[in-house]
């Protein structure tokens, strides 16, 4: 799965930059955002700035990935839940105990 994530672009020279994302800097390339200013929060994929945000855009990115954790969190629980189960009660290992 490809994920595009919002990070505020700290320096800038010419099509090289950098961006913050929550406290670490990463290289990223301007060339798809030419309009992006050092300030400016910018949606980062494979190392290239793909869009300019506004601060809520970015918010409410940041929000949904976090909801997207949770839910993978909580699937994750659940499917470890069942395989302890599922191996305790001797079902799922094909008659073998």
């Amino acid at each position: 799965m490809c994920l595009a994530v919002p990070a505020k672009l700290v320096q800038q020279d010419g099509q090289q930059g950098i961006a913050d994302l929550h406290g670490n800097r990463l290289p990223v390339n301007t060339m798809m955002t030419p309009e992006a200013q050092p300030g400016d929060w910018i949606l980062i994929h494979a190392g290239f700035a793909i869009e300019r945000l506004n601060p809520e855009q970015a918010r409410e990115t940041w929000a949904l990935i976090a909801d997207v954790e949770k839910a993978a969190e909580a699937t994750d629980r659940a499917m470890m839940t069942k395989t302890k189960s599922t191996l305790s009660t001797g079902r799922g290992t094909g008659g073998m105990s």
